[in-house]
């Protein structure tokens, strides 16, 4: 009851049923996804939540990494300070938001209207625990921190060397089923969670099978930008705050996540095994082209050989992941 209360005193509600969701001990949920999670604020579909995440790293490792203490989050301290509920994961989410009418067997519909920086830097890191070549080729890890100049829309990656920046959360999902306990953050699943798919931009829109009463939404693990694969295990880490508007599609059964951007829909594969990844893709490329265009498995399958690309989304948190990109522009 106590931390619905403090949800409620930063849940404040604006004009047309717009809500503002800040991120503090009390509306995060640290490292997982889980149906008996207690959600932070109610809302209906067709609502908007303005939702405040946080940098994935404790305000000490940033500090000793060269930020300055006026650069590190007042929230971020709190939160370190005062979470004790933390794990299996490592991602500061912030929710759960219980949108009312969402059931088991619906979609959750996530249009991402807006998303906007928080701090003036990222980080890219790495341990001998993780990445595509640790411990092989690093036995140490590193951290850098990256200046972003949002004006300009890029990260100085070093002198020479700069990034585009392209925002969009890591994370985002609703609780699994509930005979699936608590959920780690680290891999992404069919309750999507860490997709790490840097296609879902501001103007895309997320599309998740629902598996428990009022969905359970939470995101976090903001990056500025991040390349296919994310092989370090980590992207340009950063904190953002998102315009997100929540839709119950009760018309709409799916299977897995689905996305759409203006330009592409994207069907997801994940697994451990990246071939099984890779198929599970190709599957779902094939069941949503027979479903939403009407053509044959065969015609479906050979479509997807000559004009989808399958694309490595990350290979580092224990699920492989792999999206494929249908472009809208071969459609007439």
């Amino acid at each position: 009851m106590q931390r619905l209360l403090w949800a409620l005193l930063w849940a404040v509600s604006l004009p047309a049923s717009d809500f503002q969701l800040k991120a503090t001990p009390s509306t995060v949920a640290w490292g997982y996804y889980w149906a008996q999670a207690k959600p932070v604020l109610r809302i209906h579909s067709g609502d908007t939540v303005q939702m405040q995440t946080m940098i994935t790293n404790s305000p000490q490792r940033l500090a000793a990494a060269g930020v300055k203490d006026d650069d590190i989050q007042p929230e971020l301290k709190a939160i370190y300070a005062q979470v004790t509920d933390k794990g299996p994961g490592g991602h500061i989410l912030t929710g759960p938001v219980y949108v009312e009418g969402a059931e088991p067997g619906d979609t959750l519909e996530v249009r991402i209207r807006k998303i906007d920086y928080a701090v003036p830097y990222a980080y890219n890191s790495f341990s001998p625990r993780s990445g595509v070549l640790t411990p092989e080729d690093f036995a140490q890890g590193a951290t850098k921190i990256i200046p972003l100049d949002t004006v300009r829309g890029v990260a100085t990656f070093a002198p020479g060397i700069e990034i585009p920046l392209r925002p969009f959360f890591g994370s985002m999902g609703v609780a699994p089923e509930e005979s699936a306990g608590r959920v780690s953050s680290a891999p992404p699943g069919l309750h999507a969670g860490n997709l790490d798919n840097r296609e879902l931009t501001a103007g895309t829109t997320l599309f998740i099978p629902v598996h428990v009463p009022g969905a359970l939404f939470e995101a976090g693990d903001g990056h500025a930008g991040q390349g296919n694969g994310e092989v370090d295990i980590t992207a340009l880490e950063t904190s953002l705050t998102g315009t997100f508007q929540f839709v119950v599609r009760k018309d709409l059964k799916l299977k897995a996540p689905l996305a759409e951007t203006p330009t592409h829909w994207i069907a997801m594969g994940l697994s451990p095994d990246l071939n099984e990844a890779l198929k599970m893709a190709v599957r779902e490329t094939i069941d949503f082209l027979t479903a939403e265009k009407h053509l044959s498995r065969a015609d479906a399958y050979m479509l997807a050989s000559v004009a989808v690309d399958f694309d490595v989304t990350q290979a580092v948190d224990g699920t492989r992941g792999v999206h494929a990109m249908i472009p809208k522009s071969i459609f007439r």
